[in-house]
């Protein structure tokens, strides 16, 4: 079973007394959970080294540091790494209130989620010439998953943050529900530009926050883009720098937007079979100290929480659904010891992707 085998596997990588709180949490432990919370706590308030991705208008914004340009979310190297950070924290002390790293955990979350520094975060996006399109969609996707986290925790503590974090959540959202009319084409790379990752997320919130009107605009988005997709050449995956699977995204995407019966349909057309084989290959990743080869294994992960989701929406005796299982596990159980690396390449962000694959 996954879960038997990851949680030895983590035993084996240092990581003791793993026990089930509740179902989401069989492949979890609060000595995890410490471990892990450990990488954002360290790299929140870092802010170098730092690629700000900001187009400066004149000399004066362009000398800005990152923390006068985004107060809020200019460590963990970029905008989004900062933003899935701060998710993953707020994700563990859900899960784990008597966490021992609570107390700095709530500092820390309790300085960025000031409404003056949120207020100028949201600025940001309207101050510069292009900086409506900063982030765009991927960061934009984080931004919305951890407005989800704080909306759905019943805790005076997200509840004041939740409360913080509205002006930027609105002014993210107005500018998704502008731009989805206006994108013809969606963007299929395996990188932080991906489209249908990021309406994943997008149509998660719209649906807990009960945003009807946007999430009928991503659905009728993501049909057009995806409902006609036939064969695609997942046998062409990966390139070298992807940390998400194009195809699986898709799927990802699909099965949300679908009625089962018309996803299962819909899935038996959109891969081949050797593009089925491909995507349940792993990843090599060849040198983990290099910031663009290390995503592969952020590839591996993306590829687990999809392959789960995916398999849950396949009837028992579909030909793919135990292979979706079992490569979703082999890919947490040859990810997961190298989520902590030391190197700071990987260290700023996959400790994100490995809570979600494991929560979502």
């Amino acid at each position: 079973m996954m879960f038997r085998s990851v949680i030895y596997f983590l035993f084996c990588f240092g990581f003791k007394s793993l026990y089930a709180q509740n179902q989401q949490s069989q492949l979890f432990s609060k000595e995890v959970a410490s471990k892990l919370a450990a990488m954002p706590l360290h790299c929140i308030k870092t802010e170098w080294p730092n690629k700000t991705s900001h187009t400066s208008d004149t000399i004066t914004d362009h000398v800005l540091l990152p923390h006068q340009i985004h107060p809020s979310f200019y460590g963990c190297l970029d905008w989004h790494s900062s933003v899935h950070g701060h998710w993953m924290l707020v994700k563990l002390l859900k899960i784990y209130p008597d966490l021992p790293e609570r107390a700095k955990i709530i500092e820390v979350l309790n300085n960025s989620f000031q409404a003056e520094k949120i207020e100028m975060e949201a600025q940001y996006f309207s101050k510069y010439k292009t900086s409506k399109i900063f982030e765009r969609t991927y960061g934009w996707a984080w931004l919305l998953k951890l407005d989800q986290e704080l909306y759905t925790w019943d805790d005076p503590l997200g509840k004041k943050w939740y409360a913080s974090l509205q002006p930027l959540t609105q002014t993210i959202k107005e500018l998704w529900t502008a731009y989805l009319p206006k994108q013809t084409y969606p963007n299929r790379t395996g990188v932080h530009p991906n489209t249908a990752f990021g309406l994943v997320f997008a149509l998660d919130w719209a649906n807990t926050l009960k945003q009807t009107e946007f999430a009928e605009v991503i659905k009728k988005r993501s049909k057009d883009y995806y409902l006609n997709n036939q064969n695609t050449p997942a046998y062409l995956e990966p390139d070298g720098t992807d940390f998400l699977s194009p195809s699986l995204e898709i799927a990802d995407l699909m099965h949300r937007v679908l009625p089962n019966d018309k996803f299962v349909a819909w899935f038996n057309k959109f891969y081949t079979k050797e593009g089925i084989a491909n995507i349940a290959t792993l990843p090599v990743v060849s040198d983990r100290t290099d910031y663009q080869i290390v995503h592969l294994d952020g590839l591996s992960l993306s590829r687990a929480w999809c392959m789960k989701g995916i398999a849950k929406h396949l009837p028992v005796n579909h030909q793919y659904k135990k292979l979706f299982d079992t490569s979703a596990n082999k890919f947490l159980k040859s990810t997961l010891p190298h989520v902590i690396s030391g190197n700071y390449g990987g260290d700023h962000w996959l400790a994100s992707f490995a809570v979600y694959s494991i929560f979502n």
